[in-house]
C-alpha cells in the first residue's frame, strides 16, 4: 500500500530583490554619464549682487574697467591697455604699501581678459587683497566677493 501523499509542486517565486539592484545600478549609471545641455540655454547678466556694503574698509585703490577696455586708478587715467601699465598705475598708487585692497568696478560688458589683466597687474604688484564691485538691487554699490592670496 502506498500511504504517501501526493503534493502539488510548489509555485515558483520570483525573487525582485536582484532585479531592483540591478535597475538601481543602471539609473546611478545613467545619471554620471548624462551630459546636460541646460549649460548653453543659461541667461547671465554681470554684474549683480545683493549684498551690503561694507562698513570700515581700509585703504583701497579702486580700479575702473570701461567697456572698451581702458583703465583708471583712484581717477587717474592709465596710457596703457597692457599688464605693465596697468602694473605700473598700481605701484605708483600704491606705494609701498602692500596691505591695500584692490577693489575693481568694471563695467558689465567689459571683457573678461580685461579683468584679468588687472589681477594678473596687482599679483606682479604684490597687491594680494582684491575685491570685485557690483552694483546691488537697490542700485547701492557693494563688494561682496573679496579674495585674497595668490
Amino acid at each position: 500500500m502506498n500511504f504517501r501523499k501526493h503534493h502539488a509542486p510548489e509555485e515558483p517565486e520570483i525573487n525582485l530583490i536582484p532585479f531592483i539592484d540591478v535597475l538601481l545600478v543602471v539609473l546611478i549609471f545613467l545619471m554620471l554619464t548624462t551630459t546636460y545641455s541646460r549649460l548653453t540655454e543659461l541667461k547671465i547678466n554681470l554684474p549683480a549682487a545683493n549684498a551690503q556694503a561694507a562698513s570700515a574698509r581700509p585703504k583701497e585703490l579702486q580700479v575702473l574697467v570701461s567697456a572698451d577696455g581702458r583703465y583708471m586708478v583712484n581717477q587717474r587715467v592709465l596710457d596703457g591697455r597692457n599688464v605693465e601699465a596697468i602694473a605700473a598705475g598700481l605701484n605708483a598708487e600704491a606705494g609701498t604699501a602692500r596691505d591695500v585692497v584692490v577693489v575693481v568696478r568694471a563695467d558689465a560688458s567689459a571683457t573678461h581678459q580685461s579683468v584679468i589683466n588687472v589681477m594678473d597687474a596687482a599679483r606682479r604688484v604684490g597687491l594680494t587683497q582684491l575685491t570685485f564691485a557690483t552694483q546691488g538691487q537697490s542700485g547701492s554699490t557693494a563688494t561682496p566677493a573679496t579674495s585674497s592670496g595668490q
